[in-house]
């Protein structure tokens, strides 16, 4: 007969109790139990040395794991994430190699289960990204049709003091427009270098960076204060994909040259680096010569703008019938009384809202499509490209 799986302990023990009395051979328990005749002489064994407690189910886990981690190795694994407790595993790993080069080392995937059993792994921090840029880039077929602008990788100068570098360049042309070392990369002293670009040298169609700040931000539809500002000039900001630097790659190149010339090493105060970046950007329009200008420099194939900067902001005006709401201090529009929050950069501007379905409405800043509400749950989804 087969085991009972609810009573497998008490049949055993039926069985040994039949084979004490003589009443069964070891071939008829066979038989009767549906059990190979070495499985029961080990039950009799293991039952003749530690009584009833040997015929309880024992774990068929292997004693020894031929490709498990030796404790050695485990020891020298923790100990190396203690002393550099911001490595990850693969730089323990790479690590661990160069150190011990006769040893055969475990996978990365290894060594990070040995770490987390540890519990020397911090969780990641889930962080809030910038909305996605889902529209075709302009065209840089000519001159101020697209600026590229970023902030080269702060560095300290020689008085301990952090310069971070604002650069504006005409794409088309390559010519560097401007390269500010600043204190900080705040709104306020961004918004007042690109004025004085607009002033000298007009508005472009789009200008083109990065997803950091004061450029982009975490909120609806990426907006910053200064991205805004830009829309309201009716100039179009565009967004580079995260971790795609490529996508500005005239602006990254003279980035490098800059880093080579100007900070390598960095001046002793912002005096002294302002006046090597100043040198730096009139060798580089005027007397460097660039391959794909077919060796001229990027002041020749660089005009001013026909489009002028106009210091009074034009009044934004929607389509006749829109429906309007003001943002307020928090960032909110009222509907029905009840509050729906929108964006923080947009605080004091007009937006627009087209109905889509009974509960769903569009949201719009000039025109710029930001996300679509819901009006009856008054959550707010990012917009989603056709």
């Amino acid at each position: 007969m087969s085991w009972k799986e609810t009573c497998a302990m008490d049949q055993k023990m039926q069985m040994i109790k039949c084979w004490k009395g003589d009443q069964f051979s070891i071939t008829d328990l066979s038989f009767l139990h549906d059990v190979s005749r070495k499985t029961i002489y080990k039950w009799i064994k293991r039952y003749e040395v530690e009584g009833s407690a040997g015929l309880e189910d024992r774990s068929r886990a292997p004693v020894r794991h031929p490709n498990a981690t030796v404790p050695e190795m485990i020891d020298k694994v923790i100990a190396t994430k203690r002393r550099h407790q911001k490595w990850g595993p693969k730089k323990v790993l790479a690590w661990l190699n160069e150190q011990y080069q006769g040893e055969r080392w475990p996978a990365v995937s290894t060594v990070s289960e040995i770490l987390k059993r540890e519990g020397l792994v911090s969780p990641r921090i889930k962080r809030h990204r910038t909305q996605p840029y889902t529209d075709p880039f302009t065209a840089c077929d000519k001159p101020n049709a697209v600026w590229s602008a970023d902030f080269k990788g702060q560095f300290r100068m020689g008085d301990g003091k952090l310069c971070y570098p604002l650069t504006i360049t005409d794409s088309y042309s390559r010519y560097l427009l401007l390269c500010r070392g600043l204190a900080r990369p705040t709104f306020k002293e961004t918004k007042t270098c690109f004025e004085l670009v607009f002033k000298e040298y007009g508005l472009p169609e789009a200008i083109r960076t990065d997803n950091g700040t004061p450029f982009a931000s975490v909120g609806l539809g990426a907006l910053s204060k200064l991205s805004v500002w830009f829309i309201k000039l009716g100039v179009r900001p565009e967004r580079i994909e995260p971790g795609h630097p490529e996508q500005n790659g005239r602006h990254e190149r003279m980035h490098r040259a800059l880093k080579e010339t100007t900070a390598s090493p960095p001046r002793s105060n912002m005096r002294a680096q302002q006046k090597a970046f100043d040198e730096f950007a009139y060798e580089y329009d005027f007397e460097r010569p660039h391959e794909a200008l077919g060796q001229k420099t990027p002041v020749t194939a660089y005009q001013k703008s026909n489009n002028p900067y106009l210091h009074r902001i034009p009044t934004i005006t929607y389509p006749y019938g829109a429906v309007l709401r003001k943002v307020n201090r928090n960032g909110e529009i009222k509907w029905k009384e009840r509050g729906i929050y929108i964006s923080k950069s947009l605080i004091g501007e007009h937006i627009s809202l087209k109905q889509k379905e009974e509960h769903l409405w569009e949201i719009w800043f000039m025109h710029c499509p930001l996300g679509i509400a819901n009006l009856s749950t008054r959550k707010v989804l990012p917009m989603c490209p056709d």
